[in-house]
């Protein structure tokens, strides 16, 4: 492995990752650990907070939602993994965090997140690459809900979650209708028409709420 190969890594090594509960209060004492059960709020979109979040076992959901209660759902946030960085700037949550397995932060005071930032290049590298890909993601997103069909958004959304399985079949894990429908922006009604003529054209069958692709699909 040459010298260019060792840093590439280094730099796609998430900080937290392999910290434990004790690594994570000896480099921040002010930290404290907190568990949450299925189903918790942790964060709601509007909040005035400022604590970092690092999972320490568990996993969560990170979603918008308008004053009826749809729901657009960014992404699931698992172990190693961190939330809260875009309220540093002392605005109000940008999004709501939802328990989706019972689990165990450390929370970081805004103080002690300043303290990493101006101490840790490696963490404030791993920060702002964060909030680079939150924009491209934001863009991508834009881009998606004006100028493409909801089949489109269908199609793209399996194709990119899909993963081959043991019995070498793509399939994507379990997921609800209501659920694919929060995460590319349609509503469940939508996703169950598109999802019933993709089974009949035999492009994908439904297994135990799991999606299974049977044949390539494409956006033409």
């Amino acid at each position: 492995m040459n010298k260019s190969q060792k840093t590439s890594e280094t730099h796609n090594v998430v900080p937290f990752m392999n910290f434990d509960e004790t690594m994570l209060k000896a480099l921040v004492p002010q930290g404290k650990v907190v568990g949450f059960k299925k189903g918790a709020i942790i964060i709601r979109e509007g909040d005035m907070s400022s604590s970092l979040y690092v999972i320490l076992s568990g996993c969560v959901k990170a979603y918008m939602s308008d004053e009826n209660g749809k729901e657009f759902m960014l992404g699931f946030i698992e172990p190693g993994d961190y939330f809260g960085e875009i309220a540093m700037d002392g605005g109000p949550r940008s999004a709501s965090i939802v328990v989706v397995s019972a689990c165990r932060l450390f929370v970081i005071p805004k103080a002690e997140v300043k303290m990493l930032i101006e101490r840790h290049p490696d963490f404030s590298r791993d920060l702002i690459g964060r909030l680079l890909r939150k924009i491209r993601n934001l863009a991508d997103s834009v881009h998606n809900l004006a100028l493409m069909s909801a089949y489109c958004r269908l199609v793209k959304f399996i194709n990119e979650n899909a993963t081959k399985g043991a019995d070498g079949r793509l399939a994507m894990q379990r997921i609800t209708q209501h659920e694919i429908g929060a995460r590319i922006g349609a509503s469940r009604e939508m996703i169950s028409r598109i999802m019933t003529d993709l089974a009949n054209c035999g492009y994908i069958a439904v297994e135990d709420k799991r999606i299974i692709v049977l044949r390539d699909l494409n956006t033409d």
